[in-house]
């Protein structure tokens, strides 16, 4: 069944949490389940950004519900600083999109070492969830739902030896590593949820190639080589406005037929229609077994169901 803006459901009296609410995709998402009700916690690194975001949003949708929390994905002591404050604000979350993410940058360090892009794209979503987990169980049927990416599939799992790439690193290894851990911590975390009993449910989706301020991003601070630009040219060419390349997320988020486990993405590969796409990863056991492991041994945060 075809899926668009109109089927979202009402979403009066859910709290949902977007990480990178405040520019492409994340912003798309914030302003569809705004104009639907919900509450929204826009979770975001640049505040002054967000804050232009939020009156884009109320020019829409003037009753919008919005919340601004501070977010840097790239500080494990933000995180967890996000996390307390969103915490003592509400006591369940209906859900949660981790959505924020960089894309084949020059090698570069977190605040606590690690590599840029895992430690953005999938750690920093880690804790984020691991903290949030106690209102994620207190809502009737919560969702998380992770963004990866088709680069999931040139991804490989992190060495336990060597997660951050030091001394192997490749922009575009660095962002097919981090792209695949989303994909594995999105089955995982449904596995978890299975394994506990739960009616919280875990999701993955992809927004195919989307002209959003990704590529944009990557070419500005020098990332991706020459495929830098020719993505950023090919997004803009062909690629899907953002209100089409978040659907899969937001479909995700909100079908009432969705369920735990499942991937959602554009009909064909990089365009079209959001629908539900076959979960193919052979060995996906041992990679989500790895990435536990690497993960909260990196973090030393556990993610417990």
């Amino acid at each position: 069944m075809r899926y668009t803006r109109e089927s979202v459901p009402d979403l009066t009296g859910r709290t949902t949490v977007v990480t990178g609410a405040n520019g492409g995709l994340g912003l798309e998402t914030a302003k569809l389940f705004a104009s639907k009700g919900a509450h929204v916690v826009m979770a975001v690194r640049n505040q002054e950004k967000a804050a232009k975001a939020v009156e884009e949003i109320r020019a829409e949708a003037p009753a919008a519900s919005l919340e601004l929390v501070e977010l840097d994905l790239a500080s494990q002591a933000s995180v967890k600083r996000a996390a307390e404050q969103i915490l003592a604000r509400h006591e369940r979350i209906d859900v949660l999109v981790n959505n924020a993410g960089l894309m084949a940058l020059p090698e570069r360090r977190t605040a606590d070492g690690y590599e840029m892009q895992f430690g953005v794209n999938h750690l920093g979503h880690w804790t984020l969830t691991a903290l949030l987990m106690p209102a994620i169980l207190a809502a009737p049927a919560a969702r998380v739902v992770t963004v990866t990416s088709t680069a999931h599939h040139m991804g490989r799992p992190p060495d336990p030896d060597n997660p951050h790439l030091h001394g192997t690193y490749d922009p575009w290894r660095a962002y097919g590593q981090s792209k695949l851990a989303n994909y594995h911590f999105g089955l995982g975390l449904q596995r978890e949820f299975d394994r506990a009993g739960v009616s919280a449910r875990s999701l993955i989706a992809h927004p195919g190639l989307t002209a959003s301020d990704l590529q944009t991003h990557t070419v500005e601070q020098g990332g991706g080589g020459w495929l830098g630009p020719f993505f950023a040219w090919m997004a803009r060419r062909t690629g899907m406005g953002v209100e089409n390349g978040a659907m899969p997320q937001i479909r995700a988020a909100t079908d009432p037929d969705a369920k735990g486990g499942q991937f959602y993405g554009p009909r064909f590969g990089n365009n079209g229609r959001a629908v539900r796409l076959p979960v193919l990863r052979p060995g996906a056991d041992a990679a989500i077994r790895t990435l536990w492991q690497v993960s909260q041994r990196e973090t030393g945060v556990a993610l417990t169901v």
